[in-house]
């Protein structure tokens, strides 16, 4: 991604030695959230599907609709996805 891209899902974020590697969670919470599709292939290239799921799973920031996607879309129960459970 370029350091454009970057700036897009990282606004709030001095991107001046920021790795998006070194921090994963982040990263891939803000591409479920923010990304487009190019921003989704780089996440897919950087982190493993376990990582993504894992996040997918348990981040609650994700909004309902961004969640509600990426569970249909990685084919993941709604019950196991944090963000559309009603317990929180």
């Amino acid at each position: 991604m370029t350091q454009q891209d970057l700036r897009l899902l990282f606004w709030d974020t001095n991107l001046e030695g920021f790795d998006p590697a070194a921090y994963p969670r982040y990263t891939i919470e803000r591409v479920l959230e923010y990304g487009d599709e190019e921003a989704v292939a780089w996440m897919r290239r950087t982190f493993t599907e376990e990582q993504i799921l894992d996040v997918l799973r348990t981040d609650r920031k994700l909004t309902r609709l961004s969640a509600n996607f990426w569970a249909l879309l990685f084919n993941v129960p709604v019950e196991e996805v944090r963000a559309l459970r009603n317990d929180l």
